[in-house]
């Protein structure tokens, strides 16, 4: 029957009954049900996942109908974990099964875009008969056509165009850029490879052969904890999510599990039916918390006065009022306690200093290699001073004694180091520790047990153990007398005590003294298996580092790290990319260039949107009383200037000169190799006509040029300071509410009174769907998305490598990012190879770590040569020097070949080599090799997508057992050990990517990492330094309570103390019009969210249906009301640094004092203009502005040097304060109007900018 019969006859469908009339027969059609079957119907299942930096790694079945996603469902294939403990999956989430939305929405990227008055410049330019590259200098020559299109940048204005156009402009840019300032003028961003490896590495491999800068993103996040370089030298190792079930005590801070890690949050709920108990801890009542069996409502920013108070408990009642065993030998053997500090006098007593070196003794304790850098203890068997294996003095120029083994010098005796010299005391001597706390002293001096000691200078010290300074510190009262201590724990007025915390957290004294105790107490019994799971909501705060360490050193005082279901957990973005080893050369293309350029993103843009000039932080302020305070009167942008001086961290652009020309004046004045070119630059240097280009940032010859951005949302998501990017980068219309003259009072850096605005010359977005990076952007490039390519995927959470499918060929015209990458690198060597040819270019590398010029400046005694206090020596005492030739009509060519110098150099990772000819000849054959003719042909081949993932694999230790071999051999050779049982089962496993493609793989325990993949234990951090005595990669060997660097001793952070946050100011500026009106004024807080991945997934309709449809800030119920706030209505949180608009939730779940603006919902949503900039209404980052903390500036040190991603400053953006007021109905003002010249005229709110 049809349809429309059926519907005709509808009250005579019956045709008969059964069963007493409960059934009916019916005569229709059933054509109706097809529309239910043809919906799940489908031709083929690929497997893929979510390059989002969610940390998921979740494995996915893409299903595909008629060459369509029709949807995707959770794979449920993983290999199993143990027997004892729950699996892995089904891994998945509300997000993840949204994504196929995306492939066919209207955000889509369907074709190449460019901004129409650029086109019309270079199209008219081209039409004059000019090349592209002299096309492009015509418009940059020009400063009205250069501004015709720059200040409309984020106004619209798209046209389409083809790849070939599009290509060829962005090549002549970058040649033009390369020739007129520089190829280090070129910057790329991208974040977190590991969601999808080879695209990563397409962008910064074609950055890395032309010269370009790749700039980090794990610091500029702020999910850099800073505290882990400083702690362990590690940039960030961490137990998988299945270790929390191994733990049996559980504390959670700043880490929302089922929100933020919704895969794995069954394992810290499951935990709880074994009888762990869970304490969480947060300022509102968080999705974490419900699962909790104590919630302690701890202030923002005050967890660190918490955990300081547990570990003043755990300090008195295990080591003092008794000793526990396990405790003891744990702190003895693998913590820097035992190792003696030299005490400086200072005031009414002394204050600690640097720690104590071989190179103090006479003979240097027959050290001949390195003894300055070999730390001292006090051997109980000897009865004498020794410097014990394992300090950074023995990782280089010798072999065999990198070890944790309780030995020590040259006849390797047997040591039993001594924590406290309380016995065997010289003197009691009064030490002064530095202290934050307003309304406290700034001093606190407490008693200490010393030794007298004289040095081979002659000098007579007096000396005591980290361990003898750490319980002075805590307040711990050892019957030593003296002010400063602690009565009992109810002791509010000395620091430290549990009621001292109190009054600082909120939280209640006796809950701190008791999961304190129930922490210390569940690892005594369990030898360490207390864990701490922490992420972003405590890290994202200035003084990130002070909180994380304070939980490091409960750890550590418990025993807890190394240990299976124990220690650190932390969980931020998808940092773990495991088979780094293979991955790096070719993302940075170090099979034919080393070194590559890499810069630390947060320096880079803190000068480059010219947020240093609108600094409130006073550095002066942030100085201890007990610092010898050389750099007394230094803004944080002097700190850091001469922080790239002195070779600690990079700057890009180098030099106020381009590197190429630099290196052809050296040729001319004489130079003939790297050494004579290096000679020339100290020269120029010494005579001030050279200098770091962040010396004078708003100089035009030092601008940023050209900026790609691919596999992110800089602008949208990350951009602390917003409206910053937008005026001094962009030249957009912007809501900066203050001109920019706090920069005036800087030393080291060049203060122009006007602020540049508009300085790239061009912005490119590679992207699957238009956000607020690419509305800005002057060219955007259609992508594939995750479910069009084949890519590689690795995560923190669980130890399988995954794939990204080509579930279907990408939509529309939309390429790969690998073969985006690999056509500009084709065009860019057509243009490059006439206007450049082959040119040698100068490479400034900052003392890195992991390599033996960590050693550069010993003692942690900053000597700046720019001061004169010493001589600029490249490598030593500034950046190291390297010169690289660049054949730039062969760019192309080297992108699609794994390059000679994995031959003739080979491979290394963490400061272990080793030979890859092995594997090079493998990938000739698997791979095939490059038949093209030039410089590549006959090498292995990179120019398909799996081919490059198979490479990564075949190199890397993780995916390859013949490599985990060899590494460990390498490593073995250090340490004097035989590590080959780590890795010996799975030594002839060699994983593909089409193993993979059948089913995620189990990784293979690496040197790369502290943990092992085991049947017995699960992955966690610290376990091989523990279980295989391998030291920390720290000056000492071990993990470290104390940093005896000066510029840390001048902030007074050599131990861990209290900071409170800090106030930036930038609440106190904001328009009368505002304080007239009722307001709030509110702690900015910006978690992540529910419904979405950082900015992924915010703007999809699926997850918009499934909350407000747009912007939102929670706010406390009473404080809302109290200025007539309800639910749903307009407000708007202004400060100094600008404005953002959205709806109101109103709460009983968020506590007074606090706003929470989910990260990170963009203003290309449902968001109409500010009234008070008159611009659009703004991101969560337009109200905030990064600042930058010397102390993460240090190198040259140990662990305290720089690496890619590991070390430097960092995105911080927590402290910020904003004033929040109503908008009324009738006063939003959507902005939707057409551009008229004096908008486009006006690009700041009134009042700002020049008059």
């Amino acid at each position: 029957m049809s349809h429309l019969l059926d519907r005709l006859r509808f009250f005579d469908k019956v045709k008969s009954t059964f069963s007493d009339g409960h059934g009916i027969v019916t005569n229709e059609d059933r054509k109706w049900e097809d529309a239910y079957r043809n919906r799940w119907r489908h031709d083929k299942v690929v497997r893929s996942t979510h390059g989002v930096n969610c940390t998921g790694g979740c494995s996915w079945k893409i299903f595909v109908k008629n060459g369509l996603v029709s949807f995707e469902m959770q794979q449920t294939d993983y290999p199993r974990t143990r027997d004892d403990l729950p699996n892995h999956e089904p891994r998945g989430c509300q997000r993840g099964a949204s994504f196929s939305w995306y492939l066919y929405s209207p955000h889509r990227i369907k074709h190449p875009m460019i901004r129409g008055r650029l086109l019309e410049l270079y199209r008219a330019e081209r039409a004059s008969g000019k090349d592209p590259v002299e096309a492009w200098a015509a418009i940059q020559a020009d400063n009205k056509k250069r501004e015709k299109y720059v200040r409309v940048r984020g106004l619209g204005g798209f046209v389409r165009t083809t790849w070939e156009e599009v290509t060829e402009i962005i090549a002549a840019a970058n040649t033009y850029t390369i020739k007129k300032w520089g190829p280090d003028r070129i910057y790329g961003f991208s974040p977190i490879p590991a969601m999808s490896m080879i695209s990563y590495a397409a962008g910064s491999r074609y950055l890395s052969l032309i010269g370009g800068a790749c700039g980090s993103f794990y610091d500029w996040y702020c999910d850099l904890p800073a505290a882990s370089p400083q702690t362990w030298g590690e940039q960030t190792d961490v137990p998988e999510a299945a270790d929390w079930y191994n733990s049996t005590y559980l504390i959670i801070t700043g880490a929302n599990l089922p929100m933020t890690r919704t895969p794995d949050a069954h394992f810290a709920t499951e935990v709880r039916y074994k009888g762990a108990k869970i304490v969480s801890m947060a300022p509102d009542y968080a999705e974490y918390v419900k699962f909790a069996d104590l919630w302690m409502p701890v202030k923002q920013g005050t967890d660190s006065a918490a955990f300081l108070a547990m570990g003043h408990v755990a300090l008195k009642e295990f080591y003092i009022e008794k000793q526990d065993p396990y405790f003891v030998e744990y702190a003895r053997k693998y913590t820097d306690m035992p190792m003696q500090v030299i005490l400086r006098q200072h005031g009414e007593g002394y204050v600690s200093d640097r720690n104590l070196r071989a190179s103090d003794f006479n003979g240097a304790m027959g050290e001949a290699n390195n003894p300055e850098w070999k730390t001292v203890a006090y051997d109980r068997k000897s009865n004498a001073f020794v410097a014990p294996n394992g300090s950074v003095g023995f990782r280089w120029g010798e072999d065999g004694k990198w070890n944790l083994l309780e030995k020590a010098g040259g006849s390797q005796a047997e040591t039993e180091l001594e924590l406290s010299c309380i016995d065997q005391r010289d003197e009691v001597v009064s030490v002064g520790f530095p202290h934050f706390t307003v309304g406290e002293s700034e001093l606190l001096y407490r008693n200490v047990p010393v030794r007298k000691l004289r040095l081979v200078s002659g000098e007579e010290v007096f000396v005591t153990s980290v361990f003898d300074l750490q319980l002075a510190q805590y307040g711990v009262d050892r019957g030593l007398g003296g002010g400063n201590v602690a009565s009992s724990y109810d002791d509010a007025s000395v620091a430290y005590t549990p009621a001292w915390a109190a009054k600082q957290t909120g939280v209640k004294a006796a809950d701190i003294e008791r999961t304190g105790r129930e922490f210390a107490d569940n690892a005594s019994k369990t030898k360490g298996r207390s864990m701490v799971i922490m992420g972003a909501a405590i890290n994202h705060w200035y003084h990130n580092d002070m909180a994380y360490r304070s939980i490091m050193n409960l750890l550590h005082i418990c025993g807890c790290v190394g240990q299976t279901g124990g220690g650190w957990a932390h969980y931020v973005g998808q940092e773990k990319l495991r088979p780094q080893a293979g991955w790096a050369p070719i993302a940075f293309a170090t099979d034919w260039h080393r070194p590559p350029r890499q810069q630390n993103s947060t320096s880079y843009w803190y000068f480059h949107t010219d947020q240093w000039r609108y600094e409130t932080v006073d550095a002066d302020a942030l100085l201890s009383p007990a610092g010898k305070n050389r750099y007394k009167g230094h803004t944080l942008a002097d700190y850091n200037v001469d922080a790239v001086r002195m070779g600690w961290l990079p700057g890009a652009p180098q030099f106020n000169r381009n590197p190429i020309e630099l290196v052809r004046e050296a040729e001319l004045q004489g130079a003939k190799d790297e050494a004579g070119v290096s000679q020339y630059v100290v020269q120029q240097l010494k005579a001030d006509k050279l200098d770091v280009a962040f010396a004078d940032p708003d100089n035009p010859v030092n601008w940023p040029r050209n900026l790609i951005v691919w596999r992110g949302n800089l602008i949208g998501t990350s951009s602390k300071g917003h409206e910053y990017f937008l005026k001094h980068l962009l030249g957009a219309q912007n809501g900066v509410m203050q001109e920019g003259t706090a920069g005036a009072a800087c030393k080291e850096v060049n203060y122009l009174a006007e602020g540049p605005t508009g300085k790239l010359d061009l912005m490119v977005d590679i992207n699957f769907r238009l956000n607020s990076t690419g509305a800005y952007s002057d060219i955007i490039l259609p992508t594939a998305t995750w479910y069009e390519k084949n890519d590689l995927n690795t995560t923190d959470m669980h130890p399988f490598i995954h794939p990204l499918g080509e579930a279907v060929t990408p939509g529309w015209e939309s390429k790969s990012d690998w073969q985006i990458f690999r056509n500009l690198a084709k065009k860019f060597s057509e243009l490059a190879g006439k206007h450049l040819g082959t040119v040698k270019d100068l490479v400034a590398l900052p003392m890195q770590h992991d390599s033996a010029m960590e050693l550069a400046q010993p003692l942690g005694q900053v000597r700046n040569w720019k001061r004169g206090e010493c001589e600029p020596v490249p490598g030593k005492t500034m950046a190291a020097l390297r010169l690289v030739e660049r054949d730039y009509g062969q760019t192309y060519n080297k992108f699609i070949a794994l390059g000679p110098l994995m031959v003739k150099i080979g491979n290394n990772v963490k400061g272990i080599d080793w030979n890859t000819e092995q594997e090079y000849k493998e990938l000739a054959s698997l791979n095939r090799t490059v038949q093209e003719e030039g410089v590549s042909k006959g090498m292995p081949s990179l120019e398909e997508d799996i081919s490059v993932c198979d490479a990564v694999m075949r190199m890397a230790p993780e995916t390859n057992g013949e490599v985990a071999h060899k590494s460990w051999s390498a490593l073995s050779k250090k340490t004097g050990i035989d590590h080959h049982h780590l890795y010996a089962g799975r030594h002839e496993d060699k994983i593909t990517f089409r193993d993979i493609v059948a089913q995620p793989r189990k990784i293979i325990t690496a040197p790369t990492w502290s943990g092992i993949e085991s049947e017995h234990v699960s992955y966690t951090a610290g376990y091989t330094n523990i279980h295989e005595h391998i030291p920390f990669r720290t000056l000492t060997g071990r993990a470290h309570f104390y940093q005896d660097h000066e510029w840390f001793l001048d902030l007074g952070e050599g131990f861990c103390t209290f900071k409170p946050p800090v106030d930036l100011k930038a609440h106190h500026n904001v328009p009368d019009s505002v304080k007239k009106k009722p307001h709030l004024t509110l702690s900015w807080i910006t978690p992540h969210s529910k419904w979405g991945i950082h900015s992924s997934y915010q703007d999809n309709l699926r997850m918009l249906n499934l909350f407000r449809g747009g912007p939102y800030i929670w706010l406390s119920e009473e404080e809302a009301a109290g200025v007539g706030i309800r639910d749903n209505d307009w407000v708007e949180a202004i400060n100094a640094n600008g404005a953002t608009v959205a709806r109101a939730v109103v709460s009983q779940r968020v506590p007074r004092g606090m706003a929470l603006m989910y990260h990170a919902q963009e203003k290309n949503v449902n968001v109409p203009g500010s009234n008070t900039t008159g611009k659009r209404g703004g991101i969560l980052n337009s109200v905030t502005r990064v600042v930058v903390k010397p102390t993460n500036m240090v190198g040259g040190y140990a662990q305290l040097a720089y690496g890619f991603n590991y070390y430097g400053t960092v995105g911080c953006n927590r402290d910020e304060v904003v004033v929040l007021h109503k908008i009324e109905d009738q006063d939003i003002d959507w902005l939707e109007r057409p551009l008229t010249p004096e908008r486009e005229a006006a690009p700041n709110p009134p009042g700002i900018g020049k008059r």
